[in-house]
């Protein structure tokens, strides 16, 4: 009995592009490093050269060392370095009455007796928490 999932003769095969799937490269540098090194070169000329008025060799090794150090601190992916420095929300709980911008007169009348109930239960409710704060 053959085999159902036998696989067609090789010759059907259609060739895949091998480049599929992989990052674009400038020669053997990641192209997603190359306007990180030319920022890095360019901050490295500005103080090496005009501020400080060091040489180009001294130059050039800042612009290597400055290189050199971004490439390994993003080299399997800038987002795990980067995103140590994302902000995180800061969340905070807190009651409010909703209080519309334009004050409608017959909305407004039925609102106040609203307001009052929710006065009257958070009066109520402080009081009961006071009165039982030292009991156990």
């Amino acid at each position: 009995m053959p085999n159902s999932r036998s696989f067609p003769p090789a010759s059907t095969f259609r060739p895949v592009n091998p480049t599929l799937g992989k990052t674009p490269k400038l020669g053997p540098f990641p192209g997603d490093q190359v306007a990180p090194w030319a920022g890095i070169c360019l901050v490295s000329y500005y103080i090496c050269k005009t501020v400080f008025g060091l040489s180009w060799l001294w130059t050039g090794l800042a612009a290597g060392w400055g290189c050199a150090t971004w490439w390994i601190l993003t080299a399997n992916g800038a987002w795990r370095w980067l995103s140590k420095f994302v902000s995180v929300p800061n969340w905070t709980r807190g009651f409010a009455l909703y209080q519309p911008l334009l004050e409608n007169r017959e909305v407004n009348q039925s609102k106040t007796s609203h307001r009052q109930i929710l006065m009257e239960l958070q009066h109520s409710q402080r009081k009961s928490f006071k009165a039982t704060r030292g009991r156990k």
